[in-house]
């Protein structure tokens, strides 16, 4: 079992920058490829960003490359999305979550573990 705690959301003016934390518990967080996911309210929860598990390999939805950076330190069984140039429309909750298959999936169902999420708000 694996069990995921964000934290670093809060509120930020547009252009500004937070840093999330996802703190993990669990032996097999190294084996694990880890996303972030956003919900904004009345929509769908989406992809946001992934990293593999040996670190070797990111991707990042459209909407955010460039501007948003994924990392993990697995000696310290952590997560971490970097968000730079914030805009209003990045608003919304943001989810940690590990995946045992592929570093290709994108969907909320190939997703394993979630954590309880963190609330990012972006003010114009």
């Amino acid at each position: 079992q694996v069990q995921l705690v964000e934290s670093g959301g809060g509120l930020v003016q547009a252009g500004g920058s937070l840093r999330l934390s996802c703190a993990t518990s669990g032996r097999t967080f190294r084996t694990l490829n880890m996303g972030w996911f956003r919900q904004a309210p009345g929509k769908e929860r989406e992809f946001v960003a992934v990293i593999g598990w040996n670190s070797g390999s990111t991707y990042y939805t459209d909407s955010v490359q460039g501007r948003f950076t994924v990392s993990r330190d697995n000696a310290k069984n952590a997560v971490y999305l970097q968000m730079n140039s914030l805009k209003p429309e990045d608003t919304a909750v943001y989810y940690c979550a590990a995946t045992r298959g592929s570093i290709y999936s994108r969907t909320r169902g190939e997703y394993d573990y979630w954590g309880q999420g963190t609330q990012v708000t972006v003010s114009s």
